[in-house]
């Protein structure tokens, strides 16, 4: 058994340095693709957690006319905190309050920034008392609307069904990308492992002629395709790894007002997703290379 697996792994080394460039482009290939498989997997996470965090905050923004003195605002505040059954919590943020936001979410629109500050509105945060009573507190939208001296009232539903479809057309498109280049890694491995066949072919005929068994011919060449499989995948989650790390710590270093703090993808899942991809790059150059072995193993 140990001279059987000392021979097959001296064959698989033999076959890799007889075919260095095609070894090394089909790695680089398997590493490509599977990088750009476990971004996929990470992007369409980071959209589920935004989607969480934008359902699961708040639920809905009562805007109130520029210099709207005290007592009238206190009367809007009421009028929302009636609502016991529904509204858990109403936060105001005065004019000050709105301006930091402003500043903090048109940083990069100094022309929207400077339209808005002269007469931006207050405005209330009123959080619902759980998930079943969103659609209650949205259902009063119109009645909070005609309030006195508020100007607009606004729900994340829009911005949700933005996110959802924005979800569905990144991942969509990455995953197909990602599959074509997949199989481009698995055609690369079936053409390595042919041209080292093709380049043996005498040699596979006289251990046949002794009596060697197909699968006994076939296991090195299977091995190969398998390590260069697994090889991109390390490189691949590598790489991965480090950018969700530098892209994490891009994120956390935003303000909390950003919006984007659910796009940050940890609690061992991109660890996960390494795993998958280990598994996938090893399936794909296993299968592209024992497909190769058995059809070329009559040479």
């Amino acid at each position: 058994m140990i001279t059987r697996i000392r021979y097959i792994l001296r064959e698989m080394w033999a076959s890799v340095s007889r075919n260095k460039t095609l070894a090394a482009a089909t790695v680089i290939t398997s590493t490509v693709s599977l990088l750009l498989f476990g971004l996929t997997l990470l992007i369409q996470r980071g959209f589920d957690n935004q989607l969480k965090l934008w359902t699961g905050g708040v639920e809905m923004v009562v805007y109130v006319k520029h210099d709207t003195d005290a007592a009238k605002v206190d009367v809007i505040r009421q009028e929302l905190t009636r609502q016991t059954t529904v509204v858990k919590s109403v936060e105001y943020c005065d004019e000050t309050c709105a301006a930091k936001v402003a500043n903090t979410l048109f940083a990069g629109d100094q022309q929207s920034l400077d339209q808005l500050l002269p007469k931006i509105p207050s405005f209330f945060k009123v959080k619902p008392v759980d998930q079943g009573s969103s659609d209650v507190l949205r259902s009063l939208r119109q009645s909070f609307a005609e309030l006195p001296n508020v100007v607009d009232v606004r729900t994340p539903d829009q911005a949700v069904a933005v996110l959802s479809q924005l979800k569905g057309f990144f991942g969509v498109r990455t995953m197909v990308i990602a599959i074509g280049l997949l199989l481009a890694s698995a055609l690369l491995i079936w053409n390595t492992i042919r041209t080292a066949m093709f380049s043996r072919r005498t040699e596979i005929e006289v251990m046949k002629l002794v009596g060697a068994t197909d699968w006994f011919i076939r296991l090195p060449f299977m091995l190969e395709g398998l390590l260069q499989g697994i090889a991109g995948a390390l490189l691949g989650g590598g790489f991965m790894l480090f950018i969700n790390h530098d892209w994490t710590s891009g994120v956390r270093a935003f303000p909390t007002s950003s919006g984007l703090a659910g796009f940050v993808v940890t609690d061992g899942y991109p660890l996960w997703v390494l795993g998958f991809m280990v598994v996938v790059g090893a399936v794909v150059g296993a299968v592209g290379s024992g497909i190769a072995a058995s059809r070329f193993l009559d040479v």
